[in-house]
């Protein structure tokens, strides 16, 4: 009975302990960085904000959240009922078990994978379904022609997204997401991380995250004028809150992604004293904002892609591009390694 306790019971209890951790800090996270794309959106164009529930407007996300959670569900006559309250649910439990993986400081996961970039590029690809389904189930035109679309978006982007990740790995030589951070560590600090060396790719996974995950200038998914708002136009109070969590919770994937795999992570900037000092998570948490901020200031200052741009960039420019830097980066790694011999 001890044994089946201490290999059994015991660490059952202390990883459920540390996901619903996880997931009320992440929760938590979400609402103010809401508020503070709100804020900066409202700063570009010298506005005030969110500025009246609580201090300096603190409060308003979970006000907004109060008002989605008393409103009624309104769910079409004609529309398949079971998929149709399923699919915010699937894009919301998906988006919040990529963070599963996600090393916030050493050794600060739920799960060590060796394979974690393929668990995150697997739950990405999963997304596409619950806006598929979404649009489907409707048994809308609107929302039927807009999921299609993100469909194709999506799976567009990942595209190279995928290649960009396979030059990171090819420098960090581990699929492991702490082997690519400890990759990047050595005295120079920050001009040791792979955002250097790898400076396209950067620019790449920075542009495909904004339109994997849907936001500005890359929103042809939900673009107003032309679909209303898209695939989740038939959708009111808890589901259509669920997309849109799912929704910043995928962008605060992209954000920690891009910090591991070309900020260095958890590592600070210098590797000296008084840098050396600040606990990783802070450095991890500070990279992360400083992502969100780029993806904020592209909202707020890029006007929106036609979708056959949006496309092209995509097939004619990223992805011949990234398949031209996997190539470049293997030939320097593997005949570098020569000529250094």
């Amino acid at each position: 009975m001890a044994d089946v306790w201490t290999n059994y019971i015991w660490p059952l209890i202390v990883i459920v302990a540390q996901s619903v951790l996880l997931l009320v800090v992440l929760l938590i996270i979400t609402a103010y960085v809401l508020y503070a794309d709100r804020k900066i959106w409202a700063a570009v164009q010298i506005r005030r904000g969110p500025n009246v529930v609580g201090p300096w407007g603190l409060l308003q996300s979970f006000a907004d959240l109060l008002k989605f959670v008393v409103k009624e569900p309104i769910i079409p006559a004609g529309a398949n009922k079971g998929v149709f309250l399923l699919a915010p649910l699937v894009t919301a439990v998906l988006a919040l078990s990529a963070w599963a993986v996600i090393p916030v400081n050493a050794e600060w996961e739920i799960a060590n994978l060796n394979v974690g970039v393929l668990y995150i590029f697997a739950i990405s690809s999963l997304m596409v379904y619950g806006v598929i389904m979404a649009g489907w189930s409707s048994n809308s035109k609107y929302p039927f022609l807009a999921s299609l679309r993100s469909a194709a978006q999506m799976v567009s982007y990942e595209v190279s997204i995928g290649f960009v990740i396979i030059t990171v790995l090819l420098c960090a030589g581990s699929l492991n997401l702490s082997a690519i951070v400890e990759a990047q560590d050595g005295k120079w600090g920050m001009l040791n991380w792979f955002w250097l060396p790898l400076l396209p790719m950067f620019v790449v996974f920075f542009v495909s995250a904004l339109a994997e995950t849907n936001r500005p200038p890359f929103d042809l998914v939900e673009a107003e004028s032309e679909l209303v708002a898209g695939y989740a136009v038939e959708y009111s109070a808890t589901p259509f809150l669920l997309f849109f969590l799912g929704e910043y919770i995928a962008i605060l994937t992209m954000c920690a992604m891009a910090t591991i795999l070309f900020l260095g992570g958890w590592l600070p900037p210098f590797p000296v004293a008084p840098f050396t000092w600040i606990p990783g998570v802070i450095w991890f948490a500070l990279k992360c904002l400083f992502m969100f901020f780029l993806f904020a200031m592209v909202k707020a200052i890029v006007p929106r892609y036609r979708y056959d741009q949006l496309m092209r960039l995509g097939w004619k420019v990223f992805l011949p591009l990234s398949l031209a830097m996997v190539a470049i980066v293997a030939g320097v790694l593997q005949y570098g390694a020569l000529i250094a011999k």
